[in-house]
């Protein structure tokens, strides 16, 4: 599995309209299928204009972040079938604001659902591939689309 691009390089990306795994351009960023699906629906935000950490953003622009954030989860929420969403912005990698939406499932391995999802099997995980997620992304876009 090779390392996807930087944060920055995937939005210069989704900017150019040539990331596949775009789930929906947002008021504070892009909404984008992760690769590898670790879970199935695993998305991210990536926030445009690219900034160092939530921090950097104030007033309009975090509550906007956050909102999306949330806004996206609940669209993978309600196409997934997933039990819970985990939210996590960390930043310790890639040092750009990007949140991670994570669905979790009863499915899961009992000793999984217990760690972080950084800490499952990513070699196990399905890459990203446009002709086999294209009915998911197709699902959670159209769903963060309609929830205002």
């Amino acid at each position: 599995m090779s390392k996807p691009a930087s944060i920055d390089k995937q939005v210069e990306t989704a900017r150019a309209g040539k990331l596949a795994r775009v789930v929906a351009r947002m008021a504070s960023g892009w909404a984008v299928l992760g690769d590898p699906q670790i879970l199935p629906g695993y998305c991210l935000l990536l926030a445009d204009p690219v900034v160092p950490h939530l921090n950097a953003l104030s007033g309009d622009a975090r509550r906007q972040f956050l909102e999306d954030m949330t806004r996206l989860g609940d669209a993978v929420l309600a196409m997934t079938g997933a039990e819970r969403i985990n939210y996590e912005i960390l930043g310790n990698v890639d040092p750009v604001l990007h949140a991670h939406v994570v669905p979790r499932y009863a499915t899961e391995d009992p000793e999984d659902r217990k760690r972080v999802v950084w800490l499952h099997d990513w070699t196990r995980a399905a890459p990203f591939d446009p002709a086999n997620h294209a009915e998911l992304l197709a699902k959670i876009s159209a769903h963060v689309k309609l929830i205002r």
